[in-house]
């Protein structure tokens, strides 16, 4: 094998996350499977026109999860009803309106909803993962230039190079509240989201 050098980059980008992510939950309880069924589904009618008034279109509406499980009583002997619960995840694309759509649904599903996350994304990492790439590369370029400057050699051409898998998806990093929804006044952080890119890059050694 000709002499080689071979280093490993990292490079981040980072950019503002222009969508809010919130996961709910409409939970019905009642005496049999069928009314906790059809109560569901009349408080799961209510909160998806609710979301549908204030912005949330269809294809940023997804069900997460759905069940139905009984309820006991506190000996654990007998079952005193059954709760039916559904799980959505919503995209809002406006973030000044989140506040809005938060306390739309509460008032269409009443104490039936719950909030079990609100999150922020960047709608399109590619950019981000195009850029992360780049600083990838230089970071090993620069890393290789510096052993092969030590080691009294010229730099040669790229050899190999791979890329590692990430881990994930854009990490939010938050730096600054952006709004309070109007549900409870809960502050919601903003800021940046970011994504790590990890190259392995081979390197020829030249003659001094």
């Amino acid at each position: 094998m000709s002499d080689h050098v071979e280093v490993i980059g990292t490079g981040t980008a980072s950019a503002s996350p222009d969508v809010v992510v919130v996961d709910v939950r409409v939970s019905v309880e009642a005496a049999d499977v069928a009314a906790a069924l059809s109560g569901l589904a009349a408080r799961l009618d209510a909160t998806l026109t609710a979301a549908a008034d204030h912005g949330v279109h269809e294809h940023d509406r997804r069900t997460t999860g759905m069940g139905v499980s009984p309820r006991w009583d506190r000996e654990g002997q007998g079952i005193t009803g059954y709760t039916a619960h559904q799980a959505l995840r919503l995209r809002v694309r406006d973030r000044e309106r989140v506040g809005d759509v938060i306390s739309a649904l509460a008032g269409a599903a009443g104490d039936a909803l719950g909030v079990d996350n609100v999150s922020l994304e960047v709608a399109d990492p590619s950019p981000l993962l195009v850029r992360a790439r780049a600083a990838a590369f230089a970071d090993a370029s620069t890393r290789a230039r510096q052993y092969a400057d030590l080691a009294g050699r010229h730099l040669g051409p790229v050899l190999e190079l791979t890329e590692v898998p990430a881990g994930g998806g854009p990490v939010p990093m938050p730096k600054a509240r952006f709004a309070a929804m109007d549900a409870g006044g809960v502050p919601v952080e903003g800021g940046e989201s970011s994504i790590t890119a990890t190259v392995v890059v081979r390197f020829a050694l030249g003659p001094a």
